[in-house]
């Protein structure tokens, strides 16, 4: 599978999450279990994949989250520039 085409189905997967989260539906456990849970599991081996690329050479270069503008509802490619690297 393509870089191209993985991303488009990571993004895809992801916005029906954002879109599951933003409606009325009930969720399956408590919020706190799901962000607590499988939600920083998943943030754990984004970091994961980071170092990894980092130690083969390919550095990703960090951005401060705390500053960046997050907008609820924007999934995708079209992002804001980042504003302030670590």
């Amino acid at each position: 599978m393509s870089r191209r085409v993985s991303a488009t189905k990571y993004l895809a997967s992801l916005q029906r999450f954002d879109d599951y989260l933003a409606s009325d539906a009930p969720l399956s456990a408590p919020a706190e279990k799901i962000f607590q849970g499988a939600i920083a599991d998943s943030l754990t081996h984004v970091g994961q994949l980071a170092m990894l690329r980092r130690l083969a050479g390919a550095r990703i270069t960090g951005e401060n989250y705390a500053r960046a503008e997050i907008v609820a509802g924007r999934i995708g490619p079209d992002q804001t520039a980042p504003r302030r690297e670590f």
